[in-house]
C-alpha cells in the first residue's frame, strides 16, 4: 500500500513542508492532485483541514470533493472562495456559487459569492439587496449592501442608492456593540449625508 494511502495526512503535510522549503507550486499541485485521486473525499478533507488557508491545497482538494459530491454546497463554496482569492475569475466563481445555491439555498456563503462575482456595479448592488433581504440578520451582507449602494450613488449620482446606503449604515450603527464600530459608522453616515448629488 502506498504511504499516501496509509497516512494521507502525513503525505499531505510532507508535500506542504516541501513546498514551503522549495517554493515549487507545480510540484505541490501535482502531489496534492495525486493524493486527491488516491483517497476517498472524507479522508481527503480530514487530511487537508490543517491547510484550509492555503489555496494551493484547497483548490485541488475541493475540486476532487466537488467532483465526487456534486450536491455538496459547502464544498462548492469553499472551492469558489479559493478561486476568488486567487483571482480565478468572476464567471467561474459565479457559476460555482449558483450551483451551490441550487444545491442549498440556505447557504449564505454561496449567496455572498454570487453577489461578489457580479462585475456590473448596479447589478452587484441588486444582488446584495437580494442577499440582505434573504438574510436580514447577516451584518456582513448588509455592510456589503451599504458599501455597494454608496459606490453606485457616487458613480451614478443616484439619490435613491445614497438613501439606501445611509439607511443601511444607520441600521448597522444601531446594532453596533463596540465604540470603534459606532464611531466609524457615524463618520461614514455623516460623510454620505454631506454628499450633494
Amino acid at each position: 500500500m502506498p504511504s499516501s494511502l496509509a497516512d494521507p495526512a502525513a503525505a499531505l503535510s510532507a508535500a506542504v513542508n516541501d513546498y514551503h522549503r522549495q517554493g515549487d507550486v507545480g510540484a505541490l499541485l501535482d502531489r496534492v492532485q495525486e493524493l486527491s485521486r488516491a483517497i476517498d473525499p472524507d479522508a481527503l478533507l480530514a487530511a487537508a483541514a490543517p491547510f484550509r488557508n492555503l489555496p494551493e491545497v484547497v483548490i485541488p482538494v475541493y475540486e476532487r470533493v466537488v467532483a465526487a459530491r456534486p450536491a455538496d454546497a459547502q464544498a462548492m463554496v469553499v472551492l469558489a472562495n479559493a478561486y476568488w482569492l486567487t483571482g480565478r475569475g468572476a464567471d467561474v466563481v459565479g457559476a460555482l456559487a449558483q450551483r451551490a445555491i441550487a444545491a442549498d439555498e440556505t447557504n449564505r456563503g454561496a449567496w455572498h459569492l454570487w453577489a461578489l462575482a457580479e462585475s456590473d456595479p448596479r447589478a452587484r448592488l441588486d444582488r446584495w439587496v437580494q442577499v440582505a433581504r434573504r438574510f436580514p440578520a447577516d451584518q456582513l451582507a448588509r455592510a456589503a449592501l451599504a458599501d455597494n449602494a454608496a459606490s453606485v450613488a457616487g458613480a451614478e449620482h443616484d439619490p435613491l442608492a445614497l438613501d439606501l446606503a445611509v439607511q443601511t449604515y444607520e441600521g448597522l450603527w444601531a446594532e453596533a456593540a463596540r465604540d470603534e464600530e459606532r464611531k466609524a459608522l457615524e463618520e461614514t453616515i455623516a460623510t454620505l449625508k454631506g454628499w450633494k448629488l
